[in-house]
């Protein structure tokens, strides 16, 4: 036995192991619901025992074995109980009673318990909290509290999400070839969504949600370490790190929104700014570039910036001229259009923003407001501007967001009078 740790270390080393066990167990058993509830029995069990006996040589193994047995007695009930009843079918496959602990207790099934989690089957917001409660291990009720919604509600969304996935009928194994890239794919799509919600707060009275931002960083590390070669995961890496590395100067004593321009840049973390370089540094060169790389190098031209008014905004606006050739996602053209205006003027982006408005796709979306009313500010345009930035005050539900935009707005007229 080892040493015996603290409890944080035991939180951390049990929330590390939840995922594993629970892949290891539904490779076995197929059933999400029993294989969920034996892991959660397993982990009550570490959480009495290893403070007092202390942490085991083989941890896993030990989880995987208590967690095992909880669903082979499950099971052998149950085939008593139909048994009884007369009902078992012949093809129901071997008697419990045979089963072993056929599982490798070494494999890690964290991978495939992703892929599971973000089912293409799944709506995004599904997956998120799904992603969150099989595989970070936080609890339903730590989830709801993160996106503002009662405990049951959560619940709910959770079990259906569960069910989706059962109904599917994907087994969980190793995606074949064909299906590994889009599986992936919506991997990182939900691992890129927790984090922007956790980094800006689509709704409520908190800028950020420091734990959600931090379990994105956590998971997509633990993808980067089983895939270490895979360019886009690296990518989505050193977004994550580089934007979560201005975390500390996005906002004031009081608690206001403080933008990129504004930062106090001595206190972006340089150990998440070198780190995140270092990924897409040697991310690019490796062959196909996707777009959480290009997003990546975006981010690092700004945070390699020693001051705003030295950013690179040439080289940001052709690497958005590439992102927006490669995704048809108006967020991106939004953001070329600030790029534009920084290269080319106010005017140019405002141009852009025409685009926009005939896409419709952003229509009523606070941001496209606020862009606007930033670039006619820039372009002396005010009582435009007041304009714009009193509609998108009224369209966000994130209140940092409409306090900020509101005290441009207000700051403006103060000009103009």
């Amino acid at each position: 036995m080892a040493v015996e740790a603290s409890s944080k270390a035991f939180e951390g080393l049990l929330r590390e192991l939840a995922p594993q066990v629970l892949g290891a167990l539904l490779r076995r058993f197929r059933d999400f619901y029993a294989a969920e509830d034996a892991v959660q029995e397993a982990l009550v069990a570490a959480a009495l025992a290893w403070p007092r006996e202390g942490v085991p040589d083989h941890p896993r193994a030990w989880l995987i074995q208590v967690a095992f047995r909880r669903l082979a007695d499950q099971a052998r009930a149950e085939q008593a109980r139909r048994r009884r009843e007369e009902v078992l079918a012949t093809e129901q496959g071997p008697l419990v009673t045979e089963l072993e602990p056929e599982v490798d207790a070494e494999a890690d099934d964290t991978l495939l318990l992703l892929l599971m989690c973000c089912h293409p089957a799944l709506t995004p917001a599904s997956a998120i909290a799904l992603t969150l409660r099989a595989v970070g291990g936080l609890t339903t009720a730590e989830i709801a509290k993160a996106f503002l919604v009662p405990e049951a509600t959560m619940a709910q969304r959770i079990s259906r999400a569960k069910q989706t996935v059962k109904a599917s009928g994907v087994p969980f194994q190793r995606p074949t070839s064909a299906e590994w890239t889009a599986r992936l794919g919506n991997v990182l799509h939900v691992l890129y969504l927790i984090f922007n919600e956790g980094y800006t707060s689509s709704f409520g009275p908190d800028l950020q949600r420091s734990e959600l931002a931090n379990e994105a960083i956590r998971l997509t590390r633990m993808v980067y370490q089983l895939l270490p070669s895979d360019a886009e995961v690296a990518g989505l890496l050193a977004l994550l790190l580089l934007t979560d590395a201005r975390r500390r100067a996005r906002s004031g004593p009081d608690a206001e929104l403080i933008p990129l321009d504004e930062q106090d840049r001595s206190l972006w973390d340089p150990a998440e700014i070198a780190e995140g370089v270092a990924l897409i540094s040697a991310a690019l060169p490796r062959g196909a570039v996707g777009p959480y790389q290009l997003q990546a190098a975006i981010a690092a031209i700004h945070d390699e910036a020693p001051r705003a008014e030295d950013t690179d905004w040439p080289q940001i606006l052709a690497l958005y001229s590439l992102l927006e050739r490669m995704l048809d996602n108006p967020m991106v053209m939004l953001n070329r259009a600030i790029a534009l205006a920084m290269v080319h003027g106010p005017q140019a982006g405002l141009e852009r923003l025409k685009a926009l408005d005939v896409d419709g796709r952003l229509s009523g979306h606070h941001r496209l407001d606020a862009v606007r009313a930033h670039l006619l500010e820039m372009a002396g345009a005010r009582q435009d501007a007041v304009a714009h930035y009193k509609v998108a005050a009224g369209r966000t539900t994130s209140l940092p967001e409409q306090r900020y935009l509101l005290a441009r707005a207000a700051r403006l007229c103060d000009r103009q009078g």
